[in-house]
């Protein structure tokens, strides 16, 4: 396979994901690339095709500079492949907007989870599973994402998680 080939499936594949990537208010964004408030709508998906200029990595990078040149030449590293809480909070307001509030909720959470480093993520995602924590240890979880990392939605769910395990009897020592 040649390299132009690799290259524009690398470009497919991310158009893809950003595509289906996506607390703050839903209805209202940032663009990441010029910090312009705009209301995003369906008609804005995919972000890729129609608003690349609003699709940016974590470390400022377009959609334009991910090749598979830059990728093999070492200018584009794993940091430079993260996306941002504000392309996710664009998602979640285009999916808000087509009447998909579970998804808009699942991108609000995931920018949030932005702040997290990802071995605390691992860590949360291990206390989470059945019979590994206490109600307590999960608690104390949640306000750690809520006072540290301001990640109040994922704290929600991780207090809700307790509560759940509580009545089905999941927590660590329930075995």
């Amino acid at each position: 396979m040649n390299s132009d080939a690799i290259e524009s499936m690398v470009r497919d594949v991310l158009s893809r994901m950003n595509s289906l990537q996506g607390a703050s208010p839903v209805t209202a964004s940032t663009a990441p690339s010029g910090g312009t408030t705009h209301q995003a709508k369906v008609s804005d998906y995919p972000l890729a095709n129609k608003h690349p200029e609003w699709v940016k990595t974590s470390t400022n990078k377009t959609l334009d500079e991910l090749t598979l040149e830059s990728v093999l030449n070492g200018k584009i590293t794993a940091q430079d492949m993260r996306i941002t809480p504000e392309t996710l909070r664009i998602q979640a307001a285009i999916a808000k907007d087509a009447g998909r509030d579970r998804l808009a909720m699942n991108f609000e959470r995931a920018a949030e989870l932005t702040a997290v480093p990802d071995d605390r993520i691992l860590e949360i995602y291990n206390a989470l599973r059945p019979y590994r924590s206490t109600k307590q240890e999960l608690l104390d979880i949640a306000e750690d994402l809520e006072s540290h990392y301001k990640a109040k939605i994922c704290a929600a769910f991780v207090r809700e998680a307790a509560t759940l395990y509580v009545e089905r009897k999941k927590l660590k020592g329930d075995d």
